[in-house]
């Protein structure tokens, strides 16, 4: 599944759309940015509250391909920008981190 494959199933606002259309290899949900760092797989994507720019710096350092932004939380502007310079996608949803991992384990962990 591709980012925006995933964007459509999720019914999920594409807020950054200056990315690769890669396939998702995964997907990470965490708050806290250290952990992020130490357990998230490249090439998947990042299930988070975390709307600001150290979210971006942190998915980058772990090759997260795909930042998702859960709870319709405010996107500031330098989020998105960092996102631009990164080439990392920033999704956003009113879904809960819990229902969005659930559908995303559908498609990607019933393998």
């Amino acid at each position: 599944m591709t980012i925006r494959e995933a964007a459509a199933l999720l019914d999920a606002k594409i807020a950054q759309d200056k990315f690769e259309d890669a396939p998702i290899k995964g997907a990470y949900t965490s708050d806290l940015l250290s952990d992020v760092i130490a357990n998230a797989k490249e090439g998947g994507a990042l299930i988070t509250i975390q709307a600001h720019k150290n979210t971006v710096a942190v998915s980058s350092l772990a090759n997260i391909s795909c930042i998702i932004i859960c709870n319709n939380r405010p996107l500031p502007e330098d989020m998105i920008a960092a996102a631009v310079d990164e080439g990392i996608a920033v999704l956003l949803t009113a879904d809960s981190q819990f229902t969005v991992s659930g559908k995303l384990w559908n498609f990607l962990g019933k393998k």
